[in-house]
């Protein structure tokens, strides 16, 4: 891919998702770029009026149509899609795609411990793999970790707050730092990833809204509450123990339990303070440094 190449045409893979409902709305917001949903013919999801929809099987062939004059494709898909995404990029190849966006946007991929922890991230690894084999055919790729997303967890629950009863779920003390990023930042990461073609090619690349621990989110919450709130203590080890049982009996909630083992755990190599274990990417896709403190208030207030 040339340094001088613009990205005007996307297409977007999973848009009526959690994740891929936010990358619509920023790539819309931007402006910048001609954006078509790709779903399958099954779907039952909605979209505005406007915006140009391909309904296609995810066989190479309808892919390739579906991609032809398309400068970039950007995947969202859930779990469950993370392996069909070969085909993904096989047919992207073979329709002259620019750029490929593979479902990242969560935990450090690249850390040994994290897909250790989560099994089904490996998944995820085998992709980037993949991208990498076949730069050499002129498709570029790029991965975006921006771990947990911030005020969307604070206000479902996900870190462990609970925000009507005012009560928290702490582990091992609360001081492991970790980097989370709010929805909006997300999705104007990914928009911004492809207004900068040239720096954001064949990278993994970290960003974060803030940096900061489940102590810290506990403080803002009481600041911004006014009270006192109460605490749970729980450990790494018990609830990975509680994960894995829950994931070998056949319930997925145990899988949302290592996910948050793999963001702010006591387990060794998680490499999730992305800051000092990685190298943030904010200053190139223009994301400014965020406030736990005004996020945390900006939770309160829609609660």
């Amino acid at each position: 891919m040339s340094p001088a190449a613009v990205i005007k045409n996307v297409v977007l893979i999973g848009a009526g998702g959690n994740l891929g409902s936010m990358i619509l709305s920023a790539l819309l917001a931007s402006k910048e770029f001609k954006v078509t949903v790709l779903t399958r013919p099954t779907s039952t999801a909605t979209f505005p009026a406007d915006l140009s929809v391909i309904r296609a099987s995810y066989t190479e062939d309808e892919l390739v149509k579906a991609f032809h004059g398309q400068d970039a494709v950007v995947s969202a898909v859930g779990a469950m899609g993370f392996a069909d995404q070969k085909v993904f990029i096989d047919a992207a190849i073979k329709a002259g795609v620019k750029r490929f966006l593979p479902a990242e946007y969560s935990s450090n991929t690249l850390s040994e411990a994290v897909r250790e922890l989560v099994p089904v991230f490996e998944a995820k690894k085998v992709i980037l793999d993949y991208l990498k084999q076949n730069e050499k055919t002129g498709l570029t790729w790029t991965g975006l970790a921006v771990g947990p997303l911030l005020d969307w967890g604070l206000a479902n629950g996900f870190f462990g707050f609970d925000i009507a009863n005012k009560t928290a779920e702490i582990w091992d003390g609360g001081n492991v730092p970790f980097s989370a990023t709010n929805r909006a930042d997300f999705g104007r990461a990914v928009a911004s990833t492809l207004k900068h073609p040239a720096e954001t090619a064949n990278q993994f690349l970290y960003v974060a809204t803030v940096t900061t621990t489940q102590k810290d989110i506990l403080k803002a919450f009481e600041a911004a509450s006014g009270q006192k709130w109460t605490v749970r203590d729980v450990k790494t080890d018990d609830q990975i123990a509680t994960g894995r049982k829950m994931v070998s009996e056949g319930d997925f909630n145990g899988m949302l339990t290592l996910v948050r083992a793999s963001a702010w755990g006591t387990y060794l190599g998680i490499r999730t303070n992305y800051p000092v274990d990685e190298k943030l990417a904010n200053a190139v896709l223009e994301i400014p440094n965020g406030s736990l403190d005004d996020t945390v208030k900006a939770v309160l207030s829609s609660a």
